[in-house]
């Protein structure tokens, strides 16, 4: 961790480059996964910069777990947020909870979504033709594939509100 972060009270707000080193994971992916959890709402300041509560990273090192540790789909973690609720997911993320502490029925119910030896489905956006990963690839090359696709998914998303207006998009 960088020595910035260390200094802060565990109550102080971080930005977005603090949790995405915090969580080991890309600040786009952070921005993505706002677009598919709706539970996820940093503060916003001037600009856009994006203020994390510790509730809010409690719940992104949850989504992590469940995602990277577990291998659920995103529809999967949806699932258990709309049926286990926030608070079982931040207590995921504290490390309060075990994800077998999940009650039987909502196990079930998003078995689904989590892969079965380890070919997991990460980005179904509905039930037709998921992409499974291949077995036998590391979890650094999962990873990688799985930040590239959200990238993606992030330009796609960024390209369709462009749509129409005439704005060509910035590169970075």
């Amino acid at each position: 961790m960088a020595s910035g972060v260390m200094d802060k009270s565990p109550d102080a707000f971080r930005t977005i480059s603090e949790v995405a080193e915090d969580l080991d994971v890309p600040q786009h992916v952070l921005r993505f996964w706002e677009t598919r959890f709706s539970h996820i709402k940093p503060l916003k300041r001037g600009g856009g910069r994006r203020y994390y509560r510790p509730d809010d990273i409690d719940l992104l090192k949850g989504i992590r777990h469940f995602l990277y540790g577990e291998g659920y789909t995103i529809k999967g973690v949806q699932r258990i947020l709309k049926e286990e609720g926030v608070r079982f997911v931040q207590a995921i993320g504290r490390g309060e909870q075990s994800v077998s502490s999940l009650p039987a029925g909502a196990g079930q119910a998003a078995a689904e979504d989590v892969a079965p030896s380890h070919g997991t489905h990460l980005y179904e956006e509905d039930d037709t033709d998921p992409m499974p990963l291949r077995q036998g690839l590391s979890p650094e090359t999962l990873r990688g594939l799985q930040a590239a696709l959200e990238e993606l998914y992030e330009c796609d998303r960024v390209l369709s509100s462009l749509k129409g207006t005439g704005e060509v998009p910035a590169v970075e």
